[in-house]
């Protein structure tokens, strides 16, 4: 027995056609797809670079460091810091307040995949 999904075929995203997407400032976000509750993308952050404070509203999302450092604050007054390289995953919860930054010396890339509804990045003045 198969359902109707059965039949969706695969498809493919060149990076070339990659478009930039929910700015925040500090960093470099382009947009892969998103479609029934999922959010693809990468994200580019200078070294030395730290975005504005945001969060993700009703996403969950994970980001897998491709090159560089990433390093997240949260948390009450930001206080909460992990720090992550290259074949590192990172989690940020719905609703998370955070920021990131790159504290290494060369240029940083993640790949984001967010799963929720509603907008995907709500920029705001800080943590709580």
């Amino acid at each position: 027995m198969t359902s109707d999904r059965a039949a969706v075929p695969c498809t493919h995203v060149s990076g070339h056609d990659l478009v930039p997407a929910d700015p925040t400032p500090g960093m470099s976000r382009r947009l892969a797809m998103h479609q029934d509750g999922m959010w693809t993308g990468l994200v580019d952050t200078e070294p030395g670079a730290v975005s504005g404070w945001h969060h993700h509203g009703d996403h969950e999302t994970t980001l897998f460091i491709v090159s560089g450092r990433m390093r997240l604050e949260s948390g009450a007054g930001g206080g909460d810091v992990v720090e992550a390289g290259p074949g590192d995953f990172l989690r940020v919860p719905a609703g998370a307040v955070h920021r990131e930054s790159n504290p290494g010396d060369e240029p940083s890339r993640a790949v984001i995949v967010r799963c929720g509804s509603g907008e995907p990045t709500i920029n705001v003045d800080g943590p709580a």
